[in-house]
């Protein structure tokens, strides 16, 4: 079998480079990105010996290079990184159990550092905890319930590095019969709490009936199975609705809507998912992923390839089967249940591209056909090669306790489809992510030398230059605004066609989402986008549409929604600003004396000193030192320091000034007197806070007046990206960098 030639682009190609290619001892890529295809197709062909003795290994190595090598289908991320490496850790998501005891609670801390270690992420369900002032029989004591534990689960977490590429990502779940999911619902409305988890409710059928018909539901204590409480549905619904409004934080999975699909029932309930939510999972189960690039699939004709598409889907399959064979897994347990079951999840990427190739607008009642056709295909072909894996190499060893048995349906795998984020696959191979839409059509890529480039949709671009309505101008003009829907010299075919995420109401995001879920084992990770302007209204109605599409869960979040929130799409009123006037601020002179205090804090670069000084109209100076003299952290923390009292003297409020540097992360955040410290300006946030706690509390300060901060707290953790500057999207329920493959989760 020829080789595919390799044509990937030069953004795919650097993200190669810095996350998946190997490396020699001077960090370098000792590897080119056919290097790698070549090392994990290689790889992960050997588990045909397995079963024959005599296969062609060459044949099935072949197969698998040209699947990737041609971006027709991408394993996920630790398959790249990780097959044919030392580690040997293939797998994405993971779910662990944490039961009602202190010993359980720990284990799982421990092997969820085991699994961020080898580059996959956790899910939890807390929900079997005893809630907090329940007695604990041993000690004599009460408990502290579980978003306590949640705390010592994310400080965890944030020291383990996650395969030496990012931190670990968690999910936490909380059933909404728990008597404390009023605090849970809560515990991430101050975005500087729980970092390393998303949060996800667990609503049950009756909690959704009781919402419906507005009458209470009943709460239980999980260690007891009593009845603790009853509660107004619709009101705990409502403070999910306003929390998600606020911020996107919490989620819904609908965890009777997963336990129906249940694929081993006798085995296991399944109480949680993986971090972004698409795959569910039993705890000690974990599953791998891929996705297939339906860009790939339309002919010169307009149409679907969907006698190549099944050739594809039978490799991929094939494939991720042999991936269950060649991992590594980091616990025994997890390798044992995984082997067991034998789950595989196969979904799509380049959803939004296929559209746009065949001229269908994605918020349209031929967008969900199209989307229905092509994964009851993709469902239907994965199931056939799956039979026909299970005639070869024998059923999944659980099969006798799965619902596949009555049904006399000898599979191979216990599911076979998944619709996951492909935020770095589908950088890879250039196409949208999932059947996310795109975020916008052209933006502004910032490049070393202070320019900016202006990046378009090949899609896009090859449309308005045959359709006679493409400038460099234009380009520029959508760039600014990421959307056309507005731009009167585009004729409106192409403007129906060339939709972006804020061009589409909530509504079709949850229809074409309930379109793919019909034909999906496992569930779909997707974000709903709302406009800034949205109402907490807007939000119930698509948590309740959801519900009656029977979605297995839902993420939503609101533009705008975590303040600090960076676009790279410019608003009219900002463009408008641009030309007012501002006028001059002259900082007031530097009094001869001055009185304050000096303040340690630790920080990971080193013990931070801050001295903070006031004159006669308040606060007036700060001075901070960090480590020995000399290197950037120094040179850094003087600049900022000189900064701040330069705008302290000019009037501007502390509470304006502390809002600024509250939040800014570096790579290795670390507790100091209980509290996070970010950063080294985060730390010198912290100090000033300190310093005006303590002197408005002193004694000493006579008849000074206080000085008066409101409450400051981190509004969000979105932003730019931390290793290429560009910005950073809300998308799969997750923070992603569109151009370097970054992601949070």
């Amino acid at each position: 079998m020829a080789k595919h030639k390799l044509a990937l682009s030069e953004n795919a190609v650097k993200v190669l480079e810095k996350r998946y290619l190997k490396k020699g001892i001077d960090s370098r890529p000792v590897e080119k990105p056919e290097d790698l295809f070549s090392r994990v197709a290689h790889n992960i062909s050997l588990a045909d010996k397995n079963y024959n003795a005599n296969a062609d290994l060459q044949k099935t190595e072949d197969k698998f290079y040209n699947l990737m090598a041609s971006c027709d289908f991408m394993p996920n991320s630790p398959t790249l990184m990780n097959a044919g490496n030392d580690l040997q850790q293939l797998s994405a998501c993971f779910v662990l159990p944490v039961d009602d005891a202190i010993e359980s609670i720990f284990d799982s801390i421990k092997n969820a550092a085991l699994i961020h270690k080898s580059g996959g992420g956790t899910g939890f369900a807390f929900s079997r905890i005893r809630p907090k002032n329940d007695m604990v029989l041993s000690t004599k004591g009460i408990s502290s319930g579980p978003v306590s534990f949640m705390q010592v689960f994310n400080t965890a977490t944030e020291t383990i590095k996650q395969g030496g590429t990012r931190r670990g990502a968690n999910m936490a779940i909380l059933r909404v019969d728990h008597p404390d999911i009023m605090e849970f619902i809560s515990c991430k409305k101050d975005l500087s709490n729980l970092t390393n988890f998303n949060i996800s409710v667990a609503v049950t059928d009756a909690f959704m009936k009781a919402v419906v018909e507005d009458t209470d539901y009943e709460l239980f204590n999980p260690r007891s199975r009593e009845i603790t409480d009853r509660r107004k549905a619709r009101d705990v619904f409502n403070c999910i609705v306003d929390l998600a409004w606020l911020n996107g934080e919490p989620g819904i999975i609908f965890i009777d809507e997963i336990n129906r699909y249940n694929p081993t029932p006798e085995i296991g309930e399944i109480e949680s998912t993986n971090p972004c939510g698409e795959q569910p999972l039993l705890p000690y189960e974990a599953c791998n992923l891929g996705s297939i690039n339906l860009a790939n699939f339309i002919t010169a004709e307009k149409k679907i390839d969907y006698e190549r598409l099944k050739t594809v889907v039978h490799g991929a399959v094939h494939f991720l089967d042999n991936v269950i064979d060649m991992s590594k897994f980091p616990l025994d347990k997890i390798k044992e249940l995984v082997q067991a079951n034998r789950k595989i999840g196969l979904g799509v990427m380049g959803f939004a591209d296929l559209l746009y190739k065949l001229e269908i607008p994605y918020n349209s009642e031929r967008a969900l056909k199209t989307g229905e056709e092509i994964m009851s295909f993709i469902d239907k072909e994965a199931v056939n090669a799956s039979l026909r894996l299970a005639e070869e190499r024998g059923a999944f060893p659980n099969l006798a306790k799965s619902i596949f048995a009555k049904k006399k349906q000898n599979r191979r795998n216990a599911t076979v489809t998944t619709i996951a984020p492909t935020g770095t696959i589908s950088i890879i191979s250039s196409c949208s992510s999932g059947i996310e839409p795109l975020f916008g059509l052209a933006f502004f890529r910032n490049v070393m030398d202070g320019t900016r480039l202006t990046e378009v949709n090949p899609v896009f671009e090859e449309t308005a230059r045959r359709e006679g309505f493409y400038s460099e101008e234009l380009m520029k003009i959508i760039a600014e605004h990421g959307s056309i829907k507005d731009i009167r010299e585009i004729p409106e075919k192409w403007r129906e066609v060339f939709v972006t995420a804020h061009d589409i109401t909530p509504e079709w995001h949850v229809k074409v989402q309930a379109a793919f879920q019909k034909f999906v084992d496992n569930a779909v990770s997707k974000t709903v986008n709302f406009s800034e302007k949205a109402s907490r209204d807007d939000v119930y109605k698509a948590y309740m549409l959801a519900y009656e599409l029977k979605l297995k869960g839902i993420t939503i979040y609101r533009d705008g929604s975590r303040k600090n929130q960076v676009l790279n799409i410019k608003s009219s009123d900002a463009k408008n600003s641009e030309n007012s006037k501002i006028s001059a601020i002259k900082p007031r002179p530097r009094p001869a004396i001055t009185e304050g205090s000096t303040l340690k804090i630790h920080t990971a670069c080193g013990t931070l000193y801050a001295t903070i000084n006031e004159d006669e109209h308040g606060l007036c100076e700060v001075f901070a030192q960090i480590g020995k003299s000399g290197g950037c952290a120094t040179a850094q923390t003087e600049a900022v320091s000189r900064m701040i009292s330069l705008a302290l003297r000019s009037g501007l409020s502390i509470e304006s000034i502390l809002k600024q540097l509250t939040g800014i992360r570096c790579t290795s955040p670390i507790y100091d007197s209980g509290e996070m410290i970010l950063s080294c300006p985060h730390a010198i946030a912290k100090a000033i806070e300190r310093y005006i706690k303590s002197r408005n509390s002193s004694h000493q300060a006579g008849n000074k007046k206080p000085i008066e901060i409101g409450s400051i707290s981190i509004k969000n953790m979105a932003g730019n990206c931390p290793e290429c500057g560009n910005v950073l999207n809300n998308v799969e329920g997750c923070l992603k960098c569109e151009k370097c493959g970054y992601a949070k989760c």
